[in-house]
């Protein structure tokens, strides 16, 4: 399915959360599946919401690299998915975040290559710098130093926050967490959600209604 530029807009105006209760209408997933764990924190949730494709890769820094994979040949294929484009990064440390791979440069280099943002199990630095530069970090935490990072390969599916992401995933996240939005029903997500906002909408306005009753308030949870 094409998913146009306002479909991406319309998407950018929901919380992740409602995605989430939009896609479950579909049953094209179980609703323990598609989103990430919480290890995986919302750095700058004052930037609202992040929508964009993946692109994968992976990357360690615990030990100098027997043979890097090549920067430039991932920059490459990074052109090649549609904008706006999210990179999400598997840390094979065991531990991971001994090293960043994000800092204010490879943020610039990704913003100039039409990133929106990196989701990662890693670690990634620069806070001050990076939220300057308005790019989204969703990590699993913060360090200091960058050690031996270095990138292993690129475009394979990753296992970040307990899901595998491939090249192309839609991305949605959010200051509550990141969720794969299937593609084949993320144009109709937003009437989706339009449809659970009415229903929860209903039930709230019972309870806050003088003539509240659980009788009515069974009725509307169950409609």
């Amino acid at each position: 399915m094409s998913i146009t530029t306002e479909d991406l807009e319309a998407l950018r105006s929901l919380s992740t959360p409602t995605v989430s209760n939009a896609v479950e209408l579909f049953n094209v997933r179980p609703r323990n599946q598609g989103f990430m764990s919480p290890e995986i924190r919302c750095l700058f949730p004052d930037f609202g919401v992040m929508v964009g494709f993946a692109v994968t890769a992976r990357f360690a820094a615990d030990q100098p690299p027997a043979r890097p994979g090549s920067r430039y040949d991932f920059w490459k294929r990074i052109l090649e998915i549609p904008e706006p484009r999210v990179v999400v990064m598997q840390d094979l440390d065991q531990p991971p975040g001994v090293g960043a791979y994000f800092g204010e440069v490879q943020t610039t280099i990704h913003r100039r290559l039409g990133c929106v943002g990196a989701v990662t199990n890693g670690h990634v630095r620069d806070l001050d710098e990076v939220h300057g530069l308005g790019f989204h970090y969703f990590a699993g935490g913060v360090c200091v130093s960058h050690a031996y990072v270095h990138l292993i390969d690129f475009g394979s599916p990753v296992k970040v926050g307990g899901i595998i992401v491939r090249t192309g995933d839609l991305i949605h996240a959010d200051k509550h967490g990141v969720l794969a939005v299937p593609v084949e029903v993320a144009r109709e997500v937003p009437k989706a959600a339009a449809k659970v906002a009415e229903r929860e909408q209903r039930i709230i306005g019972h309870c806050k209604a003088a003539n509240f009753s659980l009788e009515e308030l069974k009725r509307l949870y169950e409609t």
